[in-house]
């Protein structure tokens, strides 16, 4: 049955806002948004996600389950009102324009919806990108780490070259080239990813600057001539786990892995196959149930 896009809300008092919004979180990995109704005093925590039919009950329940779990604790969820309903494609958009906001991420970039009319600072390079359905837009805490390693491992004067494996919307792949990384190149194995990564890319005017193809990491050459100084690769625990080598293998000596995507009660396990591997942790940072992680490879 095909997928239909539906706001998937969640109506509590203000006190109760963040523990709905961890659940939405948990269940679809997307920050939500919030709006706080001052008539009622209510806030109503929503995201929006495509959804058959046939499992817009389960969904029901989860949430449902996780509002009484909350209650039990001790929590006012009063009225805790659910609310699944379908989105037309246009009310998405402009539903979204009310509550994405640009993200500074320090003096050297800045990723903004095309809407906004905030300006940058003077340095300072420009990512426009718009909501989607589910390839990320530096909302989420896993995708900021990585933007925020990317500008704090770009070095100034210095040829350094990145790749990103499961790139999504390309955003990573895109800071990177406006930041000066050099050859950007990018992966996903879905095909959509792709089509919507190469539209980011002449948005940003860098489809000369990024090399995106669609590409299978588990069906990757498990060795590779070409290496980058930066890896990222924000996906899966398990996938990062059983891909170790293939993605070791496009890292250059003295080079970094980014890893995100993980729940941090799996990092351990991350964390000890690359150890194994012989990297070091540089840096890690848990953010809600999510944890990510940076690793260094000897010269």
């Amino acid at each position: 049955m095909p997928e239909v896009l539906r706001q998937i809300a969640v109506t509590v008092p203000p006190e109760a806002d963040e523990d709905v919004a961890d659940l939405l979180e948990k269940e679809f990995g997307q920050t939500p948004a919030s709006y706080h109704d001052l008539a009622t005093g209510l806030t109503t925590v929503s995201v929006y996600w495509g959804l058959p039919a046939a499992e817009v009950a389960e969904t029901r329940a989860v949430l449902r389950d996780g509002l009484r779990e909350m209650a039990e604790g001790g929590l006012n969820i009063a009225p805790g009102r659910i609310s699944i309903r379908k989105v037309p494609p246009q009310d998405w958009s402009e539903s979204w324009k009310r509550h994405f906001r640009p993200m500074d991420l320090g003096p050297r970039l800045l990723v903004k919806p095309t809407w906004s009319r905030r300006q940058p600072r003077p340095g300072q390079s420009v990512v426009l990108l718009d909501p989607g359905l589910s390839f990320g837009t530096g909302q989420h805490a896993t995708t900021r780490f990585c933007l925020e390693q990317l500008v704090a491992l770009r070095r100034s004067g210095q040829t350094q070259s990145l790749l990103d494996a499961g790139m999504g919307s390309g955003i990573l792949a895109i800071a990177a080239a406006k930041l000066g990384y050099s050859p950007v190149k990018a992966f996903d194995f879905d095909a959509e990813a792709v089509r919507i990564a190469r539209e980011n890319c002449a948005l940003n005017e860098v489809v000369n600057a990024v090399d995106v193809s669609e590409a299978d990491l588990t069906r990757l050459p498990r060795k590779s001539r070409e290496q980058f100084d930066v890896v990222c690769a924000n996906l899966m625990y398990d996938l990062l786990i059983a891909e170790r080598d293939r993605l070791l293998a496009r890292l250059k000596p003295g080079g970094t892995l980014v890893v995100a995507g993980i729940l941090e009660t799996q990092f351990a396990q991350v964390e000890a196959a690359f150890q194994a591997a012989r990297l070091r942790r540089l840096r890690a940072r848990t953010e809600k149930e999510w944890r990510s992680g940076s690793f260094g490879r000897a010269s």
